[in-house]
């Protein structure tokens, strides 16, 4: 069965994330980024951000494993299409932040292989004070039934 526009705007239940040192480093290991910025206090200090921070991509890894979207998603369907950040203030070690994925878009595209929808999700992540801090947004190629 094919999405139609009325999943834009569903939300899953929110989920806090806490930040912490082990796993920006195990991240930042993983993608072979060893950048001080990550890890050395008083390096980080002395730059723009003023402490610690964590890698750019690192809010892909910001998910607590058991938050489900209300949609009936068949996986074999799914594709990862691309990943975008949008960052309004730098992340931190230490924050905790209340985060939500929600359906931003959904369109239609034909492909060689006929239709293909796209799925636009936005993890919105917010510090305590309720500021956005973070979205985090994954587009899924959603492909057709093959016949």
């Amino acid at each position: 069965m094919d999405l139609d526009k009325s999943v834009i705007g569903l939300t899953s239940t929110e989920y806090v994330f806490e930040v912490e040192s082990r796993h920006v480093g195990q991240f930042a290991a993983a993608i072979g980024d060893d950048h001080p910025l990550y890890s050395d206090e008083n390096y980080a200090k002395q730059s723009a951000y003023a402490g610690l921070i964590v890698p750019p991509t690192f809010p892909i890894a910001m998910n607590d494993g058991k938050t489900k979207m209300p949609l009936d998603l068949d996986q074999r369907r799914m594709l990862h299409g691309e990943q975008e950040f949008i960052y309004y203030k730098p992340i931190r070690i230490g924050d905790r932040l209340r985060c939500q994925i929600k359906v931003h878009d959904l369109y239609d595209k034909e492909g060689k292989s006929g239709k293909m929808q796209f799925l636009k999700l936005d993890t919105e992540m917010k510090n305590e004070t309720g500021e956005l801090v973070c979205i985090s947004r994954m587009n899924i190629v959603y492909r057709s039934l093959a016949n």
